[in-house]
């Protein structure tokens, strides 16, 4: 009986489109499914030429893959990845690599590492970025874990990946789980930037009176420069989208309420767990929170009326200064989820390598942008940089940008205009960038109530100060 390179467990759209990528460039791979009629369609849409089979017991899976097996899972996170785990490994032989190509915990990864270990198999945890269409024609691709392992994976992932200058966007990301922490940052700076996004269409809209010919107009325009990545791409041909069942727009048709799968929270989670501020993504998870309370701000709207939106005086001019806005708030997002790399990598070990994580980003992934090339360029300069900002390229930058970010949070304001994604990143730079804080209050507050102790900046050592109450 033929055996096949590669193995695929789940072959919904995600799950098919990556194994017929890993088949168009020449490798043979079988797929499993529980559902029969998957499995049909895998066998039916396989083109000419492709070395594909498609299975529904995980017997005739196991036993069609050559040795050592190497098996990717396209499954949901959670109990679905433990329960695939519990059934096909007491089939499997030692030195089989399983590969978990969802969106899986960090911790979770860590566990099922070592529970595969004393079975002698190797698992992997690997982030797979760019949607259903990515994954057919070349996703970003962030392995981790077993560096023996990675070997024998390495010419697939390399030859399925997206280029860039002729560059497969994979690359090592680590020890252990950091495929999926890389993966899970990924995902938080995702929330990060479409929730900026939205704002700046929000200010355009509302503050500037654009309409949607005249919105796609400037995304176009956009993404034809400095701010040329996925995110604007697509909002832009968002706006040109008709509805099916009006005459109207669709986008305009859509509920103002916002979903989210987990990843952005557990980025922010992570973020305290570790001691990292991040805050701009924080928000945008706050913000998709916050947009399910649709009855309530209703309610809240008609209590407190909206106050009147004076437009600007000069509309060329303030789209220009949105644009900045936008594009200096998303470069902050960024800066936010690279530092939590930074710490995470020390914190657990990972050995993430920065160069690497943003070199694989610029192609095939949902946050890809030509900003990533200047980031790049910062961390082969400096591997160990601990915060994009610190680079002297990036701040010229970021020094040609703030006074229009100033200026756009501060209309937001004025106009009642929501801009929490804007205003946090504005927040976390002016914080980040200051030498002394106000912070030393807050230590004297709690050495006050709670005997907290606090630090001199005269004097090394730790202090406490019995305070005297003026009870006036």
């Amino acid at each position: 009986m033929e055996r096949y390179s590669y193995g695929m467990v789940g072959l919904g759209v995600m799950g098919r489109n990556l194994l017929y990528n890993i088949a168009d460039n020449g490798f043979s791979i079988a797929g499993f499914d529980l559902d029969q009629e998957k499995v049909k369609e895998l066998e039916e849409g396989a083109a000419s030429g492709m070395k594909v089979r498609g299975t529904d017991t995980l017997e005739d899976f196991v036993s069609a893959l050559e040795v050592p097996r190497k098996i990717i899972l396209m499954v949901p996170a959670g109990k679905p990845v433990d329960a695939v785990l519990g059934n096909i490994t007491p089939l499997l032989t030692e030195g089989d690599i399983v590969i978990d190509a969802g969106n899986s915990y960090f911790e979770d990864t860590n566990r099922r590492v070592a529970d595969l270990a004393s079975k002698k198999l190797h698992f992997m945890g690997m982030g797979v970025s760019g949607g259903e269409k990515g994954a057919r024609t070349g996703p970003s691709i962030m392995p981790g874990g077993d560096p023996e392992a990675f070997k024998l994976l390495k010419p697939m992932l390399e030859a399925i990946a997206a280029k860039v200058d002729n560059e497969a966007c994979t690359a090592y990301m680590g020890k252990g789980s950091a495929g999926n922490y890389v993966k899970m940052v990924h995902n938080g700076i995702e929330y990060a930037i479409m929730q900026l996004i939205s704002e700046a269409y929000d200010l355009l809209k509302r503050g500037a009176g654009l309409n949607n010919d005249q919105l796609y107009q400037v995304f176009k325009e956009w993404n034809s420069g400095e701010m040329n990545s996925f995110l604007i791409e697509i909002t832009r041909d968002i706006f040109t989208q008709k509805d099916t069942f009006t005459d109207n727009y669709l986008v305009d048709q859509i509920l103002d309420k916002a979903g989210a799968k987990g990843t952005g929270k557990w980025t922010s989670e992570q973020a305290m767990e570790i001691g990292v501020s991040i805050p701009t993504i924080d928000i945008a998870v706050t913000s998709r929170i916050l947009s399910a309370y649709k009855e309530e701000r209703v309610q809240a709207s008609e209590i407190y009326s909206e106050k009147e939106i004076t437009k600007p005086e000069h509309t060329e001019q303030f789209i220009k200064e949105v644009g900045d806005a936008l594009f200096l708030s998303t470069l902050i997002s960024y800066a936010q989820g690279l530092s939590l790399l930074v710490k995470a990598s020390e914190e657990y070990g990972f050995e993430i390598p920065l160069k690497d994580v943003v070199k694989i980003w610029r192609g095939g992934c949902i946050i890809r942008s030509v900003l990533l090339e200047k980031f790049y360029s910062a961390y082969t300069q400096d591997p160990n940089l601990s915060n994009i900002l610190l680079d002297k390229e990036i701040s010229e930058l970021v020094k040609s940008k703030i006074k229009a970010l100033r200026k756009i949070a501060g209309y937001a304001v004025a106009n009642g205009i929501s801009s929490l994604g804007i205003q946090t990143a504005l927040g976390y730079f002016d914080a980040y960038t200051t030498k002394s804080l106000p912070v030393n209050l807050i230590q004297a507050q709690r050495d006050y109530f709670g005997a907290h102790t606090y630090q001199r900046i005269d004097r090394e050592g730790v202090f406490h100060t019995s305070w005297q109450s003026s009870n006036n």
